[in-house]
């Protein structure tokens, strides 16, 4: 897949554009981008996704913007894994916030990107003041393909829209089903492992420091997790027992592990919360509560096999 940084100023090959922030890649980003493939195969067009950065929100107003659920390495992995052809990521500053719907439209998706079909979620806003909507794209003679949004069905049939606002909800409350069923898979982070304080080590539980992009996570707390596939247990947040330590942290602890993790990229999935984060009385008590955070999630995951 090719990434450009910028939207480029010569003509590109005609491609069929979907637009969007994709965070959290849920079951309705997914959606999109199944259709984006099937329409660019179809017309023989370049299969390619505009995506923001930072999050307009996050542009306009950081302080109460929502959490990250995503950061822009793992969506552009996971368009690659959707078979996207070229990403454009486009700086979202104050320039690009000015611009006209019909500007947009003219300059950037017909004069540049050369975008012969348009795919968007059918609330789609876009243009200075978020005037634009899709019924510009259609006045302005665009073959667009907007898409609705995807529900899921619970036991009692009442329907729940997906959306980024349902999983950052489900993963605040610790709901690690709901949120893995409106993503259609465990929610992740994923990161390099970078040398700490080997604090773990000293406590008999080493850890793997997982330098994260998220700076404002949608969950915190003590999971049982797995790490490239192994079951771990996993701290994110700001560890208060250890004095002078404020940074946010992602450390997990993989069972019956001996090997060397450092430099390499690895994908951190939640399964079960174990507890909030907490602050202790001492060493003493957080190894001793440590100890049985490893407990629980050993039978978390003997649970799991059990079930299978």
């Amino acid at each position: 897949m090719q990434v450009y940084r910028h939207i480029l100023s010569s003509l590109q090959q005609p491609c069929a554009l979907a637009i969007g922030n994709f965070d959290g890649m849920h079951l309705g980003h997914q959606a999109l981008l199944k259709k984006l493939t099937e329409t660019a195969k179809t017309l023989n067009l370049t299969s390619a996704v505009m995506t923001f950065e930072p999050h307009p929100r996050e542009f306009f107003a950081p302080e109460s913007a929502p959490a990250r659920l995503s950061s822009m390495r793992e969506k552009l992995e996971h368009f690659a894994e959707a078979g996207v052809e070229v990403t454009y990521v486009c700086r979202f500053n104050r320039r690009l916030a000015k611009i006209t719907p019909q500007d947009f439209m003219q300059t950037i998706l017909r004069e540049s990107l050369n975008a012969q079909a348009i795919l968007v979620g059918e609330d789609f806003r876009f243009g200075a003041m978020r005037a634009g909507s899709i019924l510009d794209f259609l006045e302005a003679k665009f073959n667009l393909i907007s898409l609705p949004q995807v529900d899921l069905t619970g036991n009692d049939s009442t329907a729940t829209r997906v959306s980024s606002t349902r999983v950052r909800t489900a993963l605040a409350a610790g709901d690690l089903r709901e949120a893995a069923l409106l993503l259609n898979r465990p929610y992740s982070i994923s990161g390099k492992v970078v040398h700490g304080a080997k604090r773990g080590r000293q406590l008999g539980f080493p850890t793997a420091n997982v330098h994260m992009r998220h700076e404002r996570p949608a969950l915190t707390g003590v999971y049982a997790v797995k790490l490239d596939g192994l079951n771990s247990v996993a701290n994110l947040g700001v560890r208060p027992t250890i004095a002078g330590v404020s940074k946010l942290m992602l450390e997990v602890h993989v069972l019956d592990f001996n090997g060397n993790l450092y430099d390499k990229h690895v994908h951190v999935e939640f399964l079960h919360k174990i507890r909030d984060e907490m602050k202790f009385d001492g060493l003493d008590a957080l190894k001793a509560q440590i100890k049985n955070d490893v407990a629980v999630a050993r039978d978390f995951f003997d649970s799991v096999i059990s079930t299978k």
